[in-house]
């Protein structure tokens, strides 16, 4: 793309839309694993989750809005007994569902099952290239299980499903070997950033990569335009040239997050009450918030450099990601905390961790979790 006609399609995005291009859906907090970054602390079930009828509702104001596809996640997804239910009235109803899952509960019947549905796509979420990678972020039997429903897939003639990784300091040295995994699946890698969000919130400090892992990792990105990242490294695009993608925070413009239990958020990273525009609930339901929220229509309003405006990167990277700067305490309008040009470490070092956001309720299981192997 030229890069004027990037610029002013950015540009205008940046306005927001009269519909979000995809928007990411939470269906439960539900789950059987307690990985140790989940951006939504999820383990327990909240009683208060959307009812199906309710989900169905908020899918039919979706096909209404002419929005493409959404992100559905969890928590688990495939823990709600009516997931396939929603899973199919979405898609006929021309919504096209891209999931995320363990891979725990995803068994060669499932698999086929899924196999036989079209605009549906299906990701691993897998943290490591070995099993001590990964289990020590995902708990024990997290790999197995994940190779497990690969697997299934494969042999079900699924397709090109994706590998969804998160990259932190421990396995930013394993993606050649994560990509060589999917090109024996004959799947997609993506690849996703560490957000100071949730039980991340707690891990990020050790968790994230270091200043020569994030220059080492733009130049991989750089040299595999084919490699997804769902634009989460557009920080790094100040190192030179930009990297694939918008490289623009669609926070409330382009995206944004429906959780559980009907609130919504302008992105899956901030689920905090700062950041909540209502519930689809209320009068008017998703298609009202969007459209008229007070928090998405300050969003959508131009913004200054704020800190940043001396910088002549600015125009790259946009300084940074919003998520990563309000979980650590950081001002909106300064630099990303993992600034590629390292204008955020000063400041951060000074935060010492002090004045950091409370994340959003904490609803993780407090007891060890055992998983189930499934054939």
């Amino acid at each position: 793309m030229p890069a004027e006609l990037h610029s002013g399609l950015r540009d205008r995005l940046a306005l927001g839309l009269d519909a979000p291009i995809c928007l990411t859906w939470e269906l439960t907090y539900a789950c059987n694993l307690a990985c140790i970054h989940c951006l939504s602390s999820s383990g327990r079930r909240d009683p208060r989750e959307l009812s199906t009828d309710e989900a169905k509702a908020v899918i039919d104001e979706l096909e209404a809005m002419a929005v493409f596809y959404v992100n559905i996640g969890g928590g688990e997804p495939m823990t709600r007994p009516d997931f396939f239910e929603l899973v199919g009235y979405a898609v006929d109803h021309r919504v096209g569902v891209k999931f995320s899952t363990n891979g725990t509960r995803l068994d060669r019947a499932k698999a086929e099952r899924l196999a036989a549905m079209d605009y549906v796509d299906v990701q691993i979420s897998l943290d490591g290239a070995t099993e001590e990678t990964n289990d020590a972020v995902r708990g024990v039997g997290s790999y197995r299980s994940a190779r497990r429903a690969m697997d299934h897939l494969a042999a079900a003639d699924f397709g090109p499903f994706k590998i969804s990784v998160v990259v932190t300091r421990h396995n930013v040295g394993q993606l050649d070997a994560l990509a060589a995994m999917a090109g024996h699946y004959g799947a997609q890698l993506r690849l996703t950033r560490l957000r100071p969000s949730g039980r991340g919130a707690d891990t990020w400090a050790e968790l994230h990569p270091s200043f020569a892992q994030q220059r080492d990792l733009y130049e991989w990105l750089r040299d595999r335009p084919e490699v997804l990242t769902g634009d989460s490294f557009f920080h790094l695009s100040a190192l030179g040239e930009p990297l694939e993608g918008l490289n623009l925070c669609g926070a409330g413009r382009v995206v944004c997050l429906i959780d559980p239990v009907g609130d919504v958020y302008a992105c899956p990273f901030v689920l905090h009450d700062e950041f909540k525009a209502g519930n689809v609930r209320a009068p008017g339901g998703f298609s009202a918030l969007w459209r008229h929220s007070e928090l998405f229509a300050s969003l959508r309003e131009p913004t200054s450099a704020g800190a940043c405006a001396s910088c002549g990167s600015y125009d790259s990277c946009r300084g940074g990601c919003m998520a990563a700067k309000f979980f650590t305490g950081m001002p909106l309008d300064g630099p990303d905390p993992e600034c590629a040009l390292g204008h955020g470490d000063a400041e951060l070092a000074e935060l010492g961790g002090h004045g950091r956001p409370t994340p959003s309720a904490d609803h993780s299981v407090r007891v060890p979790v055992r998983l189930v192997a499934r054939a």
